[in-house]
């Protein structure tokens, strides 16, 4: 198998090179935005495989893929064989060896890193339940934008500690940052799920209004994950006291912004007058999955650019 890189989780690539994609990012997004064509995918094929329902995932790397001249392709595992129990590793040799980049969005992360084991082409995290590190890696490039060097600064996350919390956790280490968490008892961070041993750069709080004040950005998501339905009337109680309304962006820096990668359920893991208040840049950060993402894909698959 030959060797090639992998996006599987965030601390798979180092500062240096995220400092390179969010140049690219910059230079790509400026491009878009004046309607100046750049193909240099052209002729390549994006192959993305969803077993977890999608919308700015697959829209932002499909319209991204054909942004940069190429190809994008849906599989769902309900229509193709990965549904009826074709083994993982049978699948990636067959996929990698017909495309030039594989996207997934599946839920245990041990399956992503099967099929990267088995595949010859780069292989990307969709998402899975146990990080999305294309979510935060548009996420941190939207706060750039916004605030320059997030180097420093802090970070709330209020609410489950999901894939979400769990890649914000591993970003804190790579650039430098301080995450204060806080959930309600027995959602509490795990350090060997999140991947993050060093507590250096996160602080876990009973009361979210102390994990809020000061804060430099407060971000949250939906209390019921994907795969947890289940469990979604017991989470309605568990949360309803870690809901980021206006009260708690006061307790933040005056110039705090708050994010949510979506969907969002106004008036459970958010106050409307939040969401769609001053403080929230949700739109734009939606928006950058698109520009980070054909950074990140011009990267794994052509390697650093110099134009």
């Amino acid at each position: 198998m030959s060797p090639c890189r992998h996006y599987l989780q965030f601390l798979d690539l180092d500062l240096g090179e995220y400092t390179y994609l969010f140049d690219r990012t910059r230079w790509i997004k400026d491009r878009f935005k004046r309607y100046e064509r750049y193909w240099p995918l052209q002729d390549r094929t994006l192959v993305m495989i969803f077993e977890k329902n999608s919308t700015r995932t697959r829209l932002s790397f499909e319209a991204g893929m054909q942004q940069l001249g190429g190809a994008a392709i849906f599989l769902s595992t309900r229509d193709s064989q990965l549904g009826r129990g074709e083994p993982v590793e049978d699948a990636a040799q067959v996929i990698s060896r017909m495309s030039d980049i594989v996207m997934i969005r599946t839920f245990e992360q041990e399956i992503l890193e099967r099929f990267a084991r088995n595949s010859r082409v780069p292989v990307i995290n969709g998402l899975t339940n146990e990080y999305h590190p294309c979510q935060i890696l548009a996420d941190i490039f939207t706060y750039i934008e916004h605030r320059g060097s997030i180097k420093g600064r802090t970070v709330a996350w209020i609410g489950d500690s999901n894939n979400v919390c769990n890649t914000w956790l591993q970003a804190a280490t790579v650039f430098g940052f301080n995450v204060h968490v806080s959930t309600p008892p027995g959602y509490e961070v795990e350090a060997e799920r999140a991947g993050v041993y060093d507590d250096r750069f996160y602080e876990s709080f009973a009361d979210p209004m102390d994990a809020v004040r000061g804060a430099d950005l407060v971000t949250t998501d939906v209390w019921t994950s994907m795969g947890f339905e289940a469990e979604n009337e017991e989470r309605l109680r568990d949360f309803q006291d870690w809901q980021v309304d206006a009260d708690m962006m006061r307790a933040a820096a005056p110039e705090a912004l708050f994010m949510h990668c979506l969907p969002a359920h106004r008036g459970e893991e958010v106050a409307a007058d939040v969401i769609d208040g001053p403080h929230s840049v949700v739109w734009e950060e939606a928006e950058n999955r698109l520009h980070t993402q054909k950074a990140l894909l011009e990267f794994l698959v052509l390697g650093k650019q110099n134009t």
